[in-house]
């Protein structure tokens, strides 16, 4: 049975439509999947909106939104991945979570740690992201419950779902411009493409130069600007969908040790879909110690893989999984 013949995704539908007593039609309706190629037959009454949302759990958005890391939201992920690289460089399996909220000269940090780390080490490292800043940094321990739950082996460290998607050739595309235009300006920058509209906004930029290489883009619509956490707050996993696409569910990706299953699995369900072209929903309760049909401690193994190659948690919350 395909995913969109499914009472949960029928249901799923039924809660998307805006008018209940809109008509239904029968189908059969032949369409091709974006992701596999593949055709699917659709029968039975089916109605107008919910024929269009299933085609898009199909096919993914055709328009997202990517930030650059200089944007205040990456600055506070990029100062709370920086603080979980440091609690791996004291610990081979540290717990740990980190909230991180800065803006206006001030950067608020709070860490939830098995690992105590100096403060000194933290602010450091919340400087050299966001320069000169007052720091108020936080360290509790870790809730006991939380601790025991990995003491006799790697298991999930949280409830969850979980989705991955294949990147649509849209999100791949503004990616790259997204990258591009970091590389040239390296200030604080958001990008938005939808269908064939391109909207940039870019920081402490010509808009001028910008639309030489970018004609047919709206370019800084209010006019040139400067940006970063003195114009804007920022607030950590507040981006998720620049950095996860059409994978976003309920947990943030950043600030969190690999035993965390909004990390582990999140990057488990990503390149999942990226390597079968498919989508990939999961579930788990904290404590589970198979997901996917796989050991825990597999998904665990894949996701530090994936995070080392990239250079760490730091690198990881610059750009998310794309």
């Amino acid at each position: 049975m395909h995913m969109l013949d499914s009472p949960h995704h029928k249901e799923r539908a039924r809660d998307k439509l805006d008018d209940p007593s809109a008509t239904c039609r029968e189908f059969p309706v032949r369409c091709e999947s974006l992701t596999d190629g593949s055709n699917i037959e659709f029968k039975g009454p089916v109605n107008d909106r919910f024929f269009l949302y299933g085609m898009q759990l199909l096919k993914g958005n055709n328009m997202i939104e990517k930030v650059n890391p200089c944007h205040p939201d990456k600055v506070a992920d990029r100062i709370a991945g920086a603080v979980v690289d440091l609690a791996y460089e004291k610990s081979k399996s540290p717990k740990i979570a980190v909230e991180v909220l800065i803006g206006h000269g001030m950067c608020h940090l709070i860490s939830e740690t098995s690992v105590v780390l100096d403060n000194s080490d933290i602010e450091a490292a919340i400087k050299r992201i966001a320069g000169d800043i007052k720091c108020d940094i936080v360290q509790v321990p870790q809730d006991m419950h939380l601790a025991d739950n990995q003491k006799d082996g790697i298991r999930a460290g949280d409830n969850g779902i979980f989705k991955g998607m294949p990147l649509t050739d849209e999100q791949k595309k503004l990616s790259n411009i997204a990258r591009d235009i970091y590389a040239r300006y390296g200030c604080d920058g958001k990008y938005v493409l939808s269908g064939d509209r391109l909207i940039i906004c870019q920081s402490n930029a010509k808009s001028s130069e910008l639309a030489a290489v970018y004609p047919d883009a709206d370019i800084n619509p209010l006019g040139d600007w400067t940006g970063g956490p003195d114009v804007d707050t920022g607030a950590t996993n507040r981006k998720l969908g620049s950095d996860m696409a059409d994978s976003v569910t309920g947990g943030g990706l950043h600030g969190k040790d690999l035993s965390k299953a909004d990390v582990a699995v999140n990057i488990h369900a990503f390149l999942k879909a990226q390597r079968t072209g498919r989508p990939v929903e999961l579930c788990c309760a904290i404590g589970d110690d198979m997901i996917d049909g796989i050991a825990y401690s597999e998904i665990v193994a894949e996701a530090e893989e994936y995070i080392n190659n990239l250079g760490g948690f730091e690198k990881l919350a610059e750009w998310g999984l794309y």
